[in-house]
């Protein structure tokens, strides 16, 4: 099976877990503790109806809007990911790439295994940076002045992760940065002899916006989750995400907001957008999904500032039942992930390409040739708090193929 057979996130997603090793593949697909909030935040979506309108005269469909000052193609770009080159050996600028030609943004983490200042050469396409505020708070404030340097055009400030969640299946295979053999891995690294060969033939594994002051995780062994707690800073406050929004006097969103007193401090502080997500289940397992908040939040910040969902997205019809409840657009880090470990750049451009298909077809089958014409009277209001579906013990089946 190769990427021209995949026609949805699902498709990629399995073809994906053929091509990583076992733990790249867990480290990717898991979430926190029992997994319940992954499987949430897409399963959320199902609560929701959307209601079609006949004969409107669709036959001419604009996908365009405006989100962290730039316009894009359709409402949809990519959420910042970190260490793409362990899914795929170009890594970052594949998906830099893929979505210039897909004609929205691109967001870059500070957990990214290419530079700010390469992506910045790469692509001219709009550009995010996303910011971890590491216990080196110098070094955090000089990303501010490297974006603009590098032409970015947005920066975000993550915030739901003081500390990394229980991500118990890279407990279980022992994944570390850059990726070592254990007892329990050796087997897979040693069968995905093309993921190997491409990692040892192409650059050297670092994080490239940390590694000049990090050497942890780059040269030191280290879990993704001890690198955290470790490096991360605990006392970060609204003061700081402040400061870096003055600092930067430009476009700036904060990401992991998920209630209405952080929604409404968020505006307070001078914030263009807020990023509803839970970081796609990967922190605090049992929380609430960002679409079941996304109507509170919409109706607590009114027009004050954007509002964008992260989180659970795996159809186009996920993406118009966030916008009838009122985002500005929504974000993906799945799904192109699976892409790319599927496919590198071709891959990632087929599934940003597809899923804008399923937008387009949708639209004209809800009677709507724009996205302002998307509200609540086209969608049937969640029943929210009914029980969803959860993982059937995530654990076991990790050990089961690790």
């Amino acid at each position: 099976m190769g990427i021209e057979r995949c026609n949805n996130i699902g498709d990629f997603r399995r073809l994906a877990r053929r091509r990583l090793p076992s733990p790249i593949f867990h480290y990717l697909d898991g979430g926190a503790d029992d997994e319940v909030t992954l499987a949430a935040n897409t399963s959320m979506f199902d609560q929701c109806r959307l209601i079609p309108d006949a004969l409107k005269g669709v036959g001419n469909i604009d996908l365009s809007t405006t989100v962290l000052g730039q316009k894009i193609d359709w409402p949809v770009f990519v959420s910042p990911t970190g260490m793409n080159r362990l899914f795929h050996h170009d890594g970052e600028l594949a998906v830099a790439r893929a979505a210039h030609k897909a004609g929205t943004i691109y967001s870059l983490s500070t957990m990214a295994t290419t530079s700010i200042e390469a992506v910045g050469r790469a692509t001219p396409g709009p550009k995010c940076f996303q910011i971890y505020i590491h216990k080196d708070r110098e070094m955090s404030y000089a990303f501010v002045d490297r974006c603009k340097e590098a032409k970015f055009d947005a920066l975000c400030l993550t915030v739901d992760t003081p500390v990394a969640g229980n991500r118990e299946r890279d407990l279980v295979t022992g994944l570390t940065m850059p990726p070592r053999l254990t007892l329990n891995s050796l087997i897979s690294f040693a069968t995905h002899f093309e993921w190997a060969l491409n990692y040892l033939r192409h650059d050297k594994f670092e994080l490239a916006n940390v590694v000049d002051r990090v050497r942890t995780g780059s040269d030191e062994l280290v879990s993704v989750i001890e690198y955290a707690n470790a490096q991360f800073d605990l006392s970060i406050n609204w003061a700081d995400a402040e400061k870096l929004i003055a600092r930067w006097g430009g476009p700036f969103a904060i990401k992991g907001v998920m209630s209405v007193e952080d929604a409404r401090r968020a505006a307070d502080v001078g914030a263009t957008a807020i990023m509803v997500s839970n970081h796609g289940g990967r922190q605090l397992d049992g929380c609430v999904t960002p679409f079941e908040q996304l109507p509170a939040i919409v109706d607590a910040v009114g027009d004050r500032v954007e509002v964008i969902l992260d989180s659970g997205i795996r159809r186009g019809s996920h993406v118009l039942k966030a916008l009838a409840l009122g985002a500005k657009a929504c974000m993906i880090g799945r799904g192109y992930l699976y892409a790319l470990a599927a496919g590198g750049q071709p891959g990632v451009e087929r599934a940003l390409s597809r899923l804008r298909d399923e937008v387009q077809r949708n639209m004209v089958l809800m009677g709507c040739s724009r996205l302002d014409q998307l509200d609540p009277s086209k969608v049937t209001m969640p029943e929210f708090g009914k029980a969803v579906r959860t993982a059937s013990d995530p654990g076991r089946q990790v050990q089961a193929v690790a």
